[in-house]
């Protein structure tokens, strides 16, 4: 009984994750012009475009990246505490909200390491992106042989089968009475921190990748971290 249960929790939490994952790529997006204004005013980036980023010291943008990885994670741990009150009745409300904040810190880290979404193959990168933080391993061939919007379905689904095992388990928690609000928010919270963190280093190798290809210093030695003022969502 247990079994079927969880079997028919994790089927609801995938299609969940389906559905919010979609909504983020369809919806959902960073505003790339807006997000270039916040890293010149909130971080004080010296930069006019972002190509501009390939210029700054590697550490400068860890700092932001960690600024902007935190603040994905209250704002899910906030969402969680609220809808976490309704325990397993709210899970799939949750995860699509809880989606559209990850797929949002990810886009933020993209453009973050001037990673640009803008073309149907950057697209593309974006949600391998995705994939790689949820640990799954997306083949280059995949990508050769779909085109942008067939191929995203795919790694959304693909996203949300390997995510979905994990939620179950971890959520399990929140049909606790009273303590699923905290619980809630202490799993969104660990949510946003892992798949930042993953989509970060994501980003991370391949920026320093094209430094190097292109011949530029690239170093995570004596870099000074300014201090930051807290960035607005």
């Amino acid at each position: 009984m247990a079994e079927e249960r969880k079997s028919w929790l994790r089927r609801r939490v995938e299609t969940a994750l389906v559905k919010g994952l979609t909504r983020a790529y369809s919806t959902v997006r960073v505003d790339p012009a807006k997000f270039l204004l916040q890293l010149r005013a909130a971080y004080r980036l010296p930069i006019s475009g972002y190509h501009g980023v390939y210029s700054l010291a590697i550490g400068e943008l860890d700092v932001v990246a960690d600024s902007i990885i935190r603040s994905g994670m209250k704002l899910a741990a906030l969402e969680g505490a609220g809808l976490g009150m309704g325990g397993l009745l709210t899970i799939v409300p949750d995860l699509g909200i809880l989606s559209a904040i990850t797929m949002r810190t990810i886009q933020k880290l993209s453009l973050l390491y001037g990673f640009e979404f803008n073309t149907d193959d950057e697209t593309a990168e974006l949600w391998i992106a995705a994939a790689s933080a949820a640990g799954v391993d997306i083949s280059r061939e995949l990508l050769e042989k779909e085109v942008v919007n067939k191929f995203v379905p795919k790694v959304i689904q693909r996203i949300a089968a390997r995510a979905s095992a994990e939620v179950v388990e971890k959520w399990a928690g929140r049909m606790i009475p009273l303590a699923s609000g905290a619980i809630g928010a202490a799993l969104n919270y660990w949510f946003v921190r892992a798949w930042g963190e993953r989509a970060r280093a994501h980003f991370r190798h391949r920026h320093l990748h094209l430094r190097r290809g292109s011949g530029e210093a690239a170093t995570d030695e004596g870099t000074t971290r300014p201090q930051l003022v807290p960035p607005a969502d």
